[in-house]
């Protein structure tokens, strides 16, 4: 602190106040914090303290700015101090004033000579502010301080390439297979290097000479892998494909990116579904104690629609990850795919056991309930659930849509037409809320008018949907409009409704009603022997008339 110019009154406030400013940032209390450094600049302008002080609460608010004219005005009056220097320096650094940030790291190197990390840092600025002759020195001076090593081997060799000195960036690697022969890693560097220079004769041979030292080598064989996929040589690249996910050394985390790249995207992939499953077998053979392969084996099985299989290899993860959250929604949601409703129940039960506070989780459980007809107990799931829709606002949406679904089935009409009615306020585009509201208004033959809006908007949206047009025809139907509610009712058995039990039996009910007995009679027919028509049809077949109760 420099106070040798105030008096000793002004000493003691300044002291007190830098302290209470200290205390304020401790405790989070920023405003006040730089209120009270403010204070000491007034008492003693030239306090460089103060100045940092300020400078480190500017910079973490992001006022770059204040925070480097701070530093400026420290340095100057403390220029030996590192660590305004080194504040500096990164501020500069990430406003890209990367010349500015070197000189100062050459100015810390000057005063701290056994700090080589300032000279790293000096050499890497002068390269990223393209300052390549002068960033080489500093390496050259680096290397005969080190000695010869890949780091600054590989950093002279990317700003030797940068600065088109492609003979001297070849030097670099070349030195470095110099000083150590044995060393597959600088052979993979000269490869990747003649790689980029689209010379494939001379990356090829350096891949090669990497197995003759190390044949058990993971890295080339994935990069001769990827070398081959690249010359479209599909014979090739799967004979070392195979052997790189055959190799124990390989690293598990390279076989599963590998995997994902030539699985990944829309096009087809390199390699047969033959050999992709192949890959994924000695994954899995070479790698049984590493949850990930099951994982990556489970996403496989889900590509190829074996949706049981690949459930049972994430129960196979839960095992040794039951704390993996991803893993468990990941498994649930193949169990809703699949409409295994038990599943869903008790392994969302499990899961909320370990994540209370996953509202996705209180959603499927809900699902299941409803599904299984334990109707309060989803509504009890998802009262559960509600603290934890913070602005979810896509899964208030179908906390609510599953709260009128529940009170529906329990007989509680005004609340589920309220639920139904909130959820449509939230979304005016939910087909499926409009839909279900409109068929429970017709089938209890209330608010017809509200029934055929709500309809005729969800079909208008998706014209070919069976159970949509069903409705609108049966609103219709109640509406006494049977003409129209056939046209419609046609409309939905050439779009699938002919292999459903309930809108057959309604399209008889609709036939019947304009005379046409003997088609009405084989609708139902129908009807029965695809199952799912109400308690009333053997006996509308067997009287040949439309009942209701």
């Amino acid at each position: 602190m420099e106070e040798n110019s105030i008096s000793e009154d002004d000493k003691n406030e300044f002291e007190y106040t830098f302290i209470e400013g200290l205390k304020q940032k401790m405790i989070g209390n920023q405003q006040a914090a730089i209120s009270l450094f403010s204070k000491c600049l007034t008492i003693n302008p030239n306090s460089s303290s103060a100045m940092f002080e300020l400078a480190k609460i500017h910079s973490g608010n992001g006022d770059m700015t204040s925070s480097s004219l701070l530093l400026e005005k420290a340095i100057k009056i403390e220029p030996e101090n590192k660590w305004y220097k080194v504040l500096l320096a990164q501020i500069y650094e990430q406003g890209k004033q990367f010349k500015l940030a070197a000189e100062l790291y050459q100015q810390l190197y000057q005063l701290n000579p056994d700090n080589l990390e300032y000279l790293y840092m000096n050499a890497a600025l002068l390269s990223s502010a393209k300052e390549y002759d002068q960033a080489i020195e500093v390496y050259n001076t680096l290397e005969k301080k080190v000695g010869i090593n890949d780091q600054i081997a590989v950093e002279k060799e990317q700003i030797y390439q940068a600065a088109g000195k492609k003979k001297e960036a070849l030097a670099e690697l070349q030195k470095l297979i110099d000083f150590n022969p044995q060393e597959p890693r600088y052979y993979g560097l000269m490869a990747d290097y003649y790689l980029s220079e689209k010379e494939e004769v001379n990356a090829l041979k350096y891949y090669m000479k990497i197995l003759e030292i190390d044949p058990n080598n993971g890295f080339v064989l994935f990069s001769l892998t990827s070398f081959y996929r690249e010359k479209e040589d599909k014979e090739k690249a799967w004979e070392y494909a195979r052997k790189a996910f055959e190799n124990k050394t390989a690293e598990v985390d390279t076989k599963i990116q590998f995997y994902l790249m030539i699985t990944a995207g829309p096009d087809k992939p390199f390699f047969t579904d033959d050999q992709i499953s192949e890959l994924v077998d000695i994954l899995v053979k070479t790698n049984p104690d590493d949850f990930r392969v099951y994982t990556v084996y489970a996403e496989y099985l889900i590509s190829k629609g074996k949706l049981v299989e690949a459930r049972e290899q994430l129960r196979k993860v839960l095992e040794t990850q039951k704390d993996n959250y991803m893993i468990w929604e990941r498994m649930i949601l193949i169990s809703n795919d699949l409409l295994d409703f038990k599943s869903i129940y008790t392994d969302s039960e499990k899961a909320l056991t370990l994540f209370p506070n996953q509202v996705t989780l209180y959603g499927l459980k809900a699902v299941a309930c409803l599904q299984l007809e334990k109707y309060d107990e989803a509504l009890e799931i998802l009262k559960e659930g509600e603290p934890y829709l913070l602005d979810n606002k896509i899964m208030k949406i179908q906390f609510a849509l599953y709260q009128a679904e529940a009170y529906y089935k329990l007989n509680r009409v005004e609340e589920a037409f309220k639920a139904f009615d909130e959820v449509i306020t939230l979304d005016p585009e939910n087909w499926m809320a409009m839909n279900n509201y409109a068929y429970y208004l017709s089938v209890r033959n209330e608010n017809l008018a509200k029934a055929e809006e709500l309809s005729s908007k969800a079909v208008r949206a998706n014209p070919e949907n069976s159970t949509y047009l069903d409705t609108y025809a049966w609103v219709l139907f109640m509406r006494k409009d049977y003409s129209l509610a056939k046209f419609y009712m046609e409309t939905a058995m050439k779009n699938g409704g002919d292999k459903s039990g309930v809108i057959t039996e309604h399209y008889g009910d609709i036939l019947i009603m304009l005379g046409e007995k003997e088609k009405a009679i084989e609708e139902w027919k129908k009807a029965l022997e695809l199952g799912e028509g109400t308690k009333f049809l053997g006996e509308k077949i067997k009287q040949e008339r439309y009942l209701d109760k």
